[in-house]
């Protein structure tokens, strides 16, 4: 019995005295963006965005010292442990990451290699989140981005925003690398970032979506822009929405398609020294620029509108693959992953050769679509 009360009497004592290492919320600095960049003797240099406690989200940025919402820390290191240590030293409080939302990384050193940048530092640290999505910045630096006096909310989080509203662009989290790294037959990709045009003008600083990073043994190798990234998305199966203009035969004028509904299926064909693709891509659009002569609620003349969409929805994605196959050398879609998944036997035989393989397979494109003309106008409205 006195074991017993001794033992509730410990209990309660260990309640009533709260978690003996738990960390108080004004102790902590959260961060909610990071930015890699590559010194000119090869170190790594880091940038924090670091939320204002107490600032209202939106009231403007706090970059290079200004007052607003976040201020930025710097260090530089050759590793992930010298570099949070020096961090850690600029910042009174417990630097914390789960609230970060993207990782920015200079194009010039993804171009020299991202393993040291991101493998070791962000997978076996546990603060880190792997829902943080990661960006190229095209040119300059990364730092950049987190400095921009941005005039609706902190640039971080307005990056992830947008990617998730607008369905066309390349959102990859660090948890989606990880895996795309880690399995067969397929290379990584990345989204771009750009800086705006008017550096000089605070009021004016802006940045833009430009397109996919294409890497291979994780080195950016090169830059897709924004068609080649519908096209990708959509060979990917991770299309949501997307825009395409159509130029109609005989100069009878161009049309606009809003595609809102997509899928691809791959179908791999094993031969004995090699492989076959038979790519199908599908999709359903509605009409949203008529400037031609054509009457959209017109039948015959909507087959024509639908072929000739077809027509360059297959033309494009097969400069895509050429690209892919012939300049980069990069199966960015998956393909060798499609023929691991459907033939692992034969991809045991092609998985050492396959950089070889994929460059010189065949791969055939049918599209199908779907194309209503209904809308507020059936038609252009110089039709007569």
């Amino acid at each position: 019995m006195r074991v017993l009360k001794g033992a509730l009497l410990f209990l309660v004592v260990c309640i009533l005295g709260g978690c003996w290492d738990r960390m108080e919320i004004n102790d902590l600095a959260f961060v909610t963006g990071t930015a890699l960049d590559v010194q000119e003797d090869g170190s790594l240099f880091c940038t924090l965005q670091i939320a204002i406690p107490g600032s209202k989200e939106g009231s403007g940025g706090g970059g290079k010292g200004d007052s607003g919402s976040f201020y930025l820390i710097s260090a530089k290191g050759n590793n992930g442990n010298e570099i949070h240590q020096a961090l850690q030293k600029k910042s009174s409080r417990q630097l914390f990451y789960s609230h970060r939302s993207v990782v920015f990384i200079s194009e010039r050193l993804a171009r020299q290699g991202i393993n040291k940048a991101l493998l070791d530092v962000f997978t076996h640290d546990p603060r880190n989140r792997l829902k943080t999505y990661m960006m190229i910045v095209k040119g300059g630096d990364a730092r950049q981005i987190l400095e921009l006096n941005y005039p609706l909310k902190q640039v971080p989080l307005e990056v992830v925003n947008e990617m998730q509203r607008t369905g066309d662009e390349v959102a990859v989290t660090l948890r989606d690398f990880f895996i795309a790294n880690q399995s067969e037959g397929i290379q990584p990709v990345v989204g771009v970032l750009e800086l705006g045009d008017h550096l000089t003008d605070k009021k004016e600083q802006i940045f833009k979506a430009e397109g996919t990073g294409i890497l291979k043994d994780l080195k950016l190798i090169g830059l897709l822009d924004e068609k080649e990234t519908l096209s990708l998305m959509w060979l990917m199966n991770n299309l949501k929405y997307g825009r395409i203009s159509t130029p109609l035969p005989e100069d009878q004028g161009k049309i606009g398609i809003m595609l809102n509904h997509t899928t691809s299926k791959i179908v791999t064909h094993a031969d004995k020294n090699a492989v076959r693709f038979n790519v199908m891509l599908e999709g359903t659009g509605t009409v949203e620029e008529n400037n031609s002569s054509l009457d959209v609620s017109d039948s015959a003349q909507m087959a024509m509108i639908k072929q000739a969409v077809e027509n360059s929805v297959r033309k494009q994605v097969e400069q895509l693959l050429l690209k892919l196959q012939k300049k980069y050398k990069a199966d960015s879609v998956g393909f060798g992953q499609e023929v691991y998944k459907s033939n692992p036997g034969k991809w045991k035989t092609l998985k050492k050769e396959w950089d070889a393989q994929f460059q010189n397979a065949s791969i055939t494109v049918d599209v199908d679509l779907t194309v209503n003309g209904a809308g507020m106008v059936h038609s252009t409205l110089q039709h007569e």
